[in-house]
């Protein structure tokens, strides 16, 4: 497989395989370009205030290198964090909420929790709409979706003239039971609707049709926000590729890892908040199928955040909510949740822009705050004077500056021991470099506490662990970070720098629906329950044919039980039929072995219940994916010269050999301290360990027997 632009056309690749994709992270956007034969990459610097620019300009550069237009795009696929941003940023639409009387301060009161009970300066998040802009009707569902009290249209009509006297852009409606019974939620759309043509319109019973009325307000509220500003954002970025000559379908990544159309992303794009890392968890998982690696860390790191992903048997975890814009950035609860399927992962900033500074205690902390793409790390040149870690990396001498980003950016070193001297070095009493090397360490150490909380919470180690690094800075850090947490394993596969991107090309078309409908198992109506699970996978299936047409598809019914009484459910697998005593007990036995796994015990004789189900269907493309044949064996690793490694340890510059990963064949083996160098990462191998190239391109570092976990480089 070739990976550079020299690759450019040999041939011309059939225009029915060439598939296109673009990450749009906070300080750089990815672009990959994927024919039959050859992968094209680019790197660009993200534009906040156009993110369709970027994309547009990092296509063009990766067409020119293929020697091909837009023209001859197969498909599109996109992944954005705009929907994120918004929320953080609180740029999204001038929003209202809907609600049953009574119920107007449900997003204010949530769940009684406190994330910190011992603070008596608590902060939550400020709601996304104001009091002004809640408003009640009288209507009344009960939890069976019987009507107990009509919906009052004559009180609807009065608060139309309010929103529209208010200018209002987007309306949230969040009827107590909807997800029972939608009735009145739609009447409630119809009305405005009529009234109101051009306001954009979330119901909860479509975004989140699930018990909990927090958190199923607090999702169809960030819906109804970022909604008008996704769709303005789609509706540009599809008339810019028209005019630039692309005629084929565009796919948004959604938070579970799976594509959906355009019109569906449009409709509910809260279901995009996550869709970023969701890309890098797929691209490990890739990873790790291909090398039979069944037990992963995936950790990406690029210019704004680190994430990390534990994935077993090729498949990364997943959780049915996730929390934005957190007041307490580690701390759960502190967020807005959304209940929405999502790959389960944790995510800190812990970025390449990420920014170094002195705390009150004359510690060196990084993060969260980043210097993103404007004005960005202060060696960009753009303005920057804060020192990141990308500026760290560069004044210990692990970066080129000539060659960083594929030479897009060229990096001002000086710049870089300016900012660390005057905001760390001074103040501490040390030179550039040691200041340089504090910042490594604490950014590495920052990453590593978060992948062993990550990892207690879900009851799992590292010690059998491969750690997969992707990213454009995760190479740098990653066997700093494999030191700390004791794995001795590394693996940086081919493309590790825009591995997200890459990752959104291995995505099946899929979506799923989750909706609440109570049962127990000592009543299990299976008719009934087959005949609501037909109609989701109907309703599924008809948004996966939209980009899928023609694929066989898969589907995955799941039941969420828990024993009655008890607050949080487990997934648990549904069978097929229609004999309630089958489906029972097959579904009892399931979550008995389930339940087991997680507590290791079950309790005899307490009744089950089953209080949501979930129906997923997806189908893989018929161009799955580039397919690399393996690496060849050749000469040995021959290094191109050598580049000084300021080592904090021992407090002097050393020389360490540069490699050139394309010149490495199959089995070349270097050893550790080495940097191999691509365009658009670096590996940097400590001297904890040696790497050899395997059969698929991957960099394979292994830690070397005489080093034990936590040894120093």
């Amino acid at each position: 497989m070739q990976n550079e632009s020299d690759a450019a056309a040999a041939m011309k690749p059939n225009v029915a395989q060439i598939r296109l994709s673009v990450d749009i992270g906070g300080t750089f956007t990815d672009v990959v370009l994927e024919t039959a034969e050859h992968r094209f990459t680019k790197k660009v610097l993200t534009t906040p205030e156009q993110p369709e620019r970027a994309v547009l300009d990092g296509a063009q550069l990766a067409l020119g290198d293929a020697g091909l237009v837009f023209a001859d795009i197969d498909v599109f696929v996109h992944g954005t964090t705009l929907a994120t941003n918004a929320v953080l940023e609180r740029r999204g639409a001038l929003t209202a909420l809907i609600g049953t009387t009574g119920f107007r301060d449900v997003i204010e009161i949530g769940t009684e929790g406190r994330y910190d009970q011992y603070d008596l300066q608590i902060e939550k998040q400020v709601p996304l709409v104001p009091r002004a802009l809640r408003v009640t009707v009288e209507e009344r569902m009960n939890a069976k979706g019987e009507v107990l009290l009509p919906l009052n249209e004559r009180m609807l009509h009065r608060h139309i003239d309010f929103l529209h006297a208010q200018r209002v852009e987007s309306v949230a409606i969040c009827f107590l039971h909807a997800y029972a019974n939608a009735v009145h939620e739609q009447r409630a759309r119809e009305i405005i609707a009529r009234a109101l043509p051009d306001l954009s319109i979330s119901i909860s019973s479509e975004v989140c049709p699930e018990i909990r009325e927090y958190e199923r307000t607090s999702t169809t509220l960030t819906n109804a926000y970022v909604k008008p500003l996704m769709s303005a954002y789609l509706g540009r970025m599809r008339t810019a590729l028209d005019a630039a000559g692309f005629r084929g379908p565009i796919y948004l990544v959604t938070s579970n890892g799976g594509l959906t159309s355009v019109e569906t992303a449009r409709q509910f794009p809260v279901r995009l908040v996550e869709s970023g890392p969701a890309g890098g968890a797929i691209f490990a998982a890739d990873v790790a199928r291909r090398a039979d690696e069944r037990k992963v860390l995936a950790f990406d790191m690029g210019g704004t955040t680190a994430k990390v992903c534990l994935i077993d048997q090729f498949n990364p975890d997943h959780d049915r909510i996730y929390e934005v814009d957190r007041a307490a950035r580690f701390q759960k609860g502190s967020g807005l949740p959304l209940r929405i399927p999502v790959i389960d992962l944790v995510e800190i900033g812990a970025g390449g822009g990420s920014i170094a500074r002195i705390d009150a205690l004359r510690n060196v902390v990084v993060g969260p705050q980043s210097a993103s793409s404007v004005p960005g790390p202060a060696c960009y040149g753009r303005g920057g004077t804060q020192p990141t870690v990308t500026d760290a990396d560069v004044v210990l001498g692990l970066i080129d500056p000539a060659a960083f980003a594929g030479g897009s950016v060229q990096l001002d070193v000086e710049a870089s021991r300016v900012a660390l001297r005057s905001e760390i070095a001074e103040p501490l009493g040390m030179t550039p470099e040691l200041a340089a090397f504090a910042v490594y360490e604490m950014v590495c150490e920052s990453m590593a506490s978060a992948a062993r909380a990550h990892a207690i919470e879900k009851g799992k180690g590292f010690a059998d662990r491969t750690l997969i690094a992707f990213g454009g800075a995760a190479p740098l850090h990653a066997a700093r970070v494999a030191e700390k947490i004791g794995a001795s394993r590394v693996l940086v596969p081919p493309g590790a720098g825009v591995g997200s991107a890459v990752g959104f090309l291995r995505a099946p078309v899929a979506y799923e629906i989750v909706r609440s409908y109570h049962v127990r198992l000592d009543s299990f109506d299976a008719g009934a329950v087959g005949t609501m699970l037909g109609a989701m996978e109907t309703e599924a299936r008809a948004v996966v044919s939209e980009g899928a047409a023609g694929a066989p598809m898969q589907v995955r019914r799941v039941a969420f039980m828990r024993y009655v009484g008890q607050g949080h459910e487990i997934a648990v697998d549904t069978p097929h039929g229609d004999d309630p005593a089958a489906c029972a007990r097959i579904l009892g036995e399931r979550f008995a072995s389930a339940y087991s796994q997680l507590f290791n015990r079950t309790i005899p004789g307490a009744p089950i219940e089953i209080l949501s189900w979930s129906v997923t269907v997806s189908a893989h493309s018929a161009a799955a994916g580039l397919n690399a044949a393996a690496l060849e064996s050749g000469a040995a690793a021959l290094a191109e010269g050598e580049r000084e490694y300021f080592d904090g340890h021992n407090g002097a510059r050393i020389p360490v050999p540069v490699y050139r990963r394309e010149t490495l064949a199959r089995d070349a083996r270097v050893s550790g301290p080495a940097l191999i160098v691509e365009r658009e990462t670096t590996t940097f191998v400590t001297a904890a360990f040696d790497a050899e190239v395997d059969r698929h391109g991957n960099i394979v570092l292994q830690r070397k027997q005489q080093q034990q976990p936590g040894d120093r480089t």
